[in-house]
C-alpha cells in the first residue's frame, strides 16, 4: 500500500486552515477579555472555558485538517468517523466553552433550537448529505463541501442545544424530556446508517468510480499534485474491499452515536438524581424546622 506522504505538507497538515483556527482563537480570547467591558452582565472566563475552547479548535484541526481529513477522502469509514466527530463530540464542548454572556448577546437561536426543529433540521439534512447523488456530487466541489461541512456543525449546535447550553432562559428540556429528546435523535439517525450498513453494492461514485475519485482527490490535494501521482484509485492505499469499507462506515458511525447518547443519558440521569436528593433535603429540612404541635 502508498504512503500518504506522496501527497506532500500542505495536503496532509493543511496550514491555511490552522492559521484560520488560530485567528478564531485569537478572536475568541480578546472578545472575552480585552473588550468583556462591552457586555454589562460578562464575566471572567473560567479555567474550565478556556480549556474546553482549546480542546475544541484543536479537535477541528485533527478532524478537518490532519491527514484524518485526507484519509476521509479515500476510505468511507475515515469519513464517519470524521463526520461523527464533527457533529456529535465537538458542538457540546464548543457551547459549554463558550461564556452564557457571549451566547446571549450574540447568538440568540430562537426558533432554530426548539427541540422538535432542531432534530428535523440536523437529522434531516445529515441523512439529504448521505443520499449518493448528493453526497458525490458534495464531493467534487470544495465551496459545496466546505459549505456543507459549516452547516452540518452549525445545525449540529442547534441539535445540542437544549442538552447542554447555559442559559437559565433557554432551558426548554429537563429530566424525561431529555431522554425523551436523545432516544429520537437516536432513531432519526438510524435510517441513514441502515442504509448505508446493508447496502448491497458500493454506493458511492466518490470511493467506488476512478473518476469520480479521482476529480474529489484533485481538489482535497491539488490538481497538479493529484494529476503528477498518476493514481488509479483508493484500493492503493487500503486492503479493504469497497462495501466492507461502506460498511464498517456506517457501524461506526452508528455505535459512536450510541457511546456519546449513551454518556449523555447517564449524565441527565445523575443531574436529575442529584436535583431530587437536593429536594428532598430541602423538604426535609422544611419539616424538621416546623415548629411540633
Amino acid at each position: 500500500m502508498l504512503s500518504l506522504d506522496i501527497f506532500g505538507f500542505e495536503a496532509l497538515w493543511s496550514p491555511y486552515f490552522l492559521l484560520i483556527l488560530i485567528g478564531l482563537t485569537a478572536g475568541y480570547f480578546v472578545l472575552t477579555t480585552k473588550y468583556r467591558s462591552l457586555f454589562p452582565d460578562s464575566e471572567p472566563l473560567t479555567k474550565k472555558q478556556i480549556f474546553l475552547f482549546i480542546l475544541s479548535m484543536v479537535l477541528i484541526y485533527i478532524i478537518k485538517g490532519s491527514p484524518i481529513d485526507l484519509m476521509a477522502h479515500l476510505m468511507f469509514y475515515v469519513h464517519m468517523i470524521q463526520m461523527a466527530s464533527l457533529v456529535l463530540i465537538v458542538p457540546p464542548i464548543f457551547i459549554v466553552a463558550v461564556p452564557t454572556w457571549v451566547w446571549r448577546k450574540i447568538f440568540y437561536f430562537g426558533f432554530f433550537t426548539k427541540p422538535l426543529i432542531a432534530l428535523i433540521l440536523f437529522n434531516g439534512l445529515f441523512s439529504l448529505y448521505h443520499v449518493p447523488m448528493i453526497f458525490d456530487h458534495v464531493m467534487q466541489n470544495t465551496w459545496l463541501h466546505a459549505g456543507f461541512s459549516i452547516l452540518l456543525f452549525i445545525l449540529a449546535i442547534f441539535m445540542w442545544w437544549p442538552l447542554v447550553n447555559l442559559l437559565p432562559e433557554q432551558q426548554t428540556l429537563n429530566g424525561l424530556k431529555k431522554v425523551g429528546y436523545i432516544f429520537a435523535d437516536g432513531i432519526l439517525l438510524t435510517p441513514a446508517c441502515a442504509l448505508i450498513i446493508f447496502a448491497s453494492d458500493p454506493m458511492y461514485a466518490t470511493y467506488s468510480d476512478p473518476n469520480a475519485w479521482g476529480q474529489a482527490m484533485s481538489l482535497c490535494v491539488g490538481s497538479s499534485t493529484f494529476s503528477s501521482l498518476k493514481l488509479s484509485g483508493p484500493e492503493l492505499f487500503s486492503s479493504m474491499s469497497l462495501i466492507h469499507d461502506q460498511q464498517l462506515g456506517g457501524v461506526l458511525m452508528k455505535i459512536i452515536q450510541e457511546l456519546i447518547y449513551g454518556i449523555m443519558l447517564g449524565k441527565v440521569f445523575f443531574e436529575w438524581y442529584r436535583k431530587d436528593q437536593a429536594e428532598s433535603e430541602q423538604m426535609n429540612q422544611l419539616l424538621n424546622s416546623s415548629p411540633v404541635k
